[in-house]
């Protein structure tokens, strides 16, 4: 489930689709085999094997050894795929840098949103009524995103930071409609009954029956124009800040959700008209690559199009197989998948290894139709398959420029691309 692979990427143990564990609410306890666990109470979960304990169960915290660092270093010599992260904090962009990353690979900018400090702000600009309302308020979450951004490339100096423009629908960011009608039932002459009022109505007017394939990413882009507007601005103005300090920074803009060169057209026309002010203001010109997610079937299959106007091209894996399979990742896993898996209808689940026979060929086309315009055409992954050995075996036999995992997975993900090479030296040899 998506929850486990941010919880990965986080660095925490997490446990989903745990059908044996029983919650009751309204007593807020929960059981399991016979066990009852209250609220406040302390239990320890294991990530790796699905096993929740009651209590503390004593743990260590994991350390490189010097036969492990070693083992790195060779493999870093032996690997021809790059390494990137997904890192989305300065935190996360050091970790990763610790661990042998050589860059960002995704930079979700939704996930700072989120955060304490702005995420209010955000949702004061979904409630606003005009574009003219939202611009205000999106002028101080650029100012946030800039400070965000100079922190990540300051600490991924030297390397390609790969930052991805809004995703999400905007209703993700606001209260489930359900909670809503729950706080407004038990708060019925509560103060700001009025204003939950308007986030539920808010909530309905953005909810969508299928949000996967709904109003995000460019879409987004396209109808809430601002939005990107105040993104590219704070990325042109950070790299600015940090080239008048001459600090090596390399930002790429990537697009999310590209069906059509259409689309790709008139997100570049807001880049090429901000570019054009950014480097008139601070008098220097700024290097910043403008590239698109290959994560919609169409977009893959017109690659040759794309890669007119893209600089570089990155596969939105965890999509693209949703697209292709028809499956809805969450229903899919929690529902059906493990018993196909146990009739061996699939041998393994197509979001933890690429499947080489659909989504690898769709890929492999759009590749191809790309590096016929560009021959050096930058292609990387981004999405969870980057830190899976059979996925980045793949990428190396796909020759993809770079595969991109949490910070937690790269040290796999290098020791999985150097066997990669070593692999395809030692068929051809004999």
């Amino acid at each position: 489930a998506h929850a486990a692979i941010v919880s990965r990427g986080m660095g925490k143990p997490c446990i989903v689709g745990c059908s044996e564990l029983k919650v009751d609410y309204d007593k807020r306890k929960f059981n399991a085999n016979g066990t009852t666990i209250l609220e406040g109470d302390t239990i320890t979960i294991d990530g790796s094997t699905g096993t929740v304990y009651a209590g503390i169960v004593p743990t260590v915290a994991p350390q490189v050894t010097k036969d492990f660092e070693t083992i790195l270093t060779w493999a870093q010599k032996a690997k021809r795929l790059g390494i990137r992260a997904n890192a989305d904090t300065p935190d996360a962009a050091k970790l990763a840098r610790k661990y042998g990353a050589e860059g960002i690979g995704l930079c979700r900018t939704e996930r700072m949103f989120n955060a304490n400090d702005r995420l209010s702000i955000f949702v004061d600009m979904i409630m606003a009524k005009t574009k003219n309302q939202r611009k205000i308020i999106l002028k101080k979450l650029g100012l946030l995103q800039k400070s965000d951004f100079v922190k990540i490339l300051k600490a991924m100096e030297g390397y390609k930071v790969t930052i991805r423009l809004l995703d999400p629908p905007l209703n993700e960011f606001l209260p489930n409609p359900e909670e809503l009608l729950d706080k407004i039932y038990k708060n019925k002459s509560g103060k700001k009954l009025s204003d939950t009022k308007k986030v539920l109505e808010r909530a309905r007017e953005l909810a969508e029956v299928n949000p996967m394939m709904g109003h995000r990413g460019v879409r987004l882009g396209i109808t809430y124009p601002e939005i990107y507007e105040m993104q590219i601005k704070a990325v042109f103005e950070a790299t600015a800040e940090l080239v008048k300090k001459k600090v090596d920074a390399k930002p790429q803009i990537m697009i999310p959700q590209i069906s059509s060169i259409s689309e790709l057209n008139h997100i570049k026309k807001i880049y090429d008209v901000i570019r054009s002010e950014m480097e008139k203001k601070h008098k220097v010109r700024l290097e910043i690559n403008f590239g698109t997610m290959l994560e919609v079937v169409r977009a893959c299959l017109t690659s040759d199009q794309l890669v007119k106007t893209a600089e570089f091209f990155s596969f939105g894996t965890n999509d693209l197989t949703q697209a292709v399979f028809s499956f809805s990742r969450e229903d899919a896993e929690s529902k059906f998948l493990p018993e196909y898996m146990e009739k061996d209808l699939l041998e393994t689940s197509p979001f933890q290894s690429i499947d080489e026979n659909g989504v690898g060929d769709l890929m492999k086309i759009a590749i191809s139709q790309g590096r016929k315009h560009k021959k050096d055409l930058e292609i990387g992954i981004c999405g969870e398959h980057g830190g899976d050995p059979n996925s980045i075996k793949f990428c190396h036999s796909a020759n993809i420029s770079y595969v991109s995992a949490s910070p937690h997975r790269i040290p796999i993900a290098i020791v999985a691309a150097a066997q990669a090479a070593i692999n395809q030296k030692s068929v051809r040899s004999k």
